[in-house]
């Protein structure tokens, strides 16, 4: 025999040591970019919505906001959604850089407002989107709040038509860290 039995082991050993710490190492770095296991958030599970920020979300830094709405949520067309933030968010938005895609394809708006009073920004399509389509609203070039924690971001979505009723579609539980 070559190798004693006793270098096998710890070979063996070594190997699946080395193993969970680096599925430990890659689990840590994922846990900042998208929204995870919520456990207790006062919000029911079914309306929690899922998102992806795209550098890590580093208090102070600049990121990009991937905030999804899946197709069952998606029950009506959509004209303009409406996202809320708390006032204690005191991160920055880009309103030239804010997109809605379908299919990773960016969809013509007519207009974005970001309402900083109200805590509120506001995207007009150019043609209203069908029922059923999964949806992701991409805020780019945001200067996220210079320290970390949790924000709740709403959605409501307004049907096009003559009277536009907002429907709530759900929150994103933002974690900056």
């Amino acid at each position: 025999m070559l190798y004693p039995k006793l270098s096998i082991r710890r070979i063996v050993s070594a190997i699946a040591v080395s193993g969970c710490l680096l599925t430990g190492i890659s689990a840590t770095a994922l846990a900042g970019n998208n929204s995870g296991l919520t456990l207790f958030s006062g919000i029911q599970r079914e309306n929690i919505l899922n998102y992806f920020l795209d550098f890590g979300g580093q208090p102070g830094g600049w990121d990009r906001y991937r905030l999804r709405v899946p197709a069952k949520k998606m029950e009506l067309g959509v004209a303009q959604f409406v996202i809320t933030y708390p006032d204690y968010y005191d991160g920055k938005f880009d309103e030239k850089d804010i997109e809605v895609r379908i299919k990773k394809e960016s969809l013509p708006l007519s207009e974005v407002k970001w309402d900083k009073d109200n805590h509120r920004i506001e995207i007009y399509l150019a043609k209203p989107i069908e029922a059923g389509k999964s949806v992701e609203i991409v805020l780019s070039n945001v200067k996220n709040p210079a320290f970390g924690g949790t924000y709740y971001f709403e959605c409501r979505a307004f049907t096009p038509g003559d009277i536009p009723l907002p429907r709530y579609l759900g929150t994103w539980i933002l974690s900056i860290n």
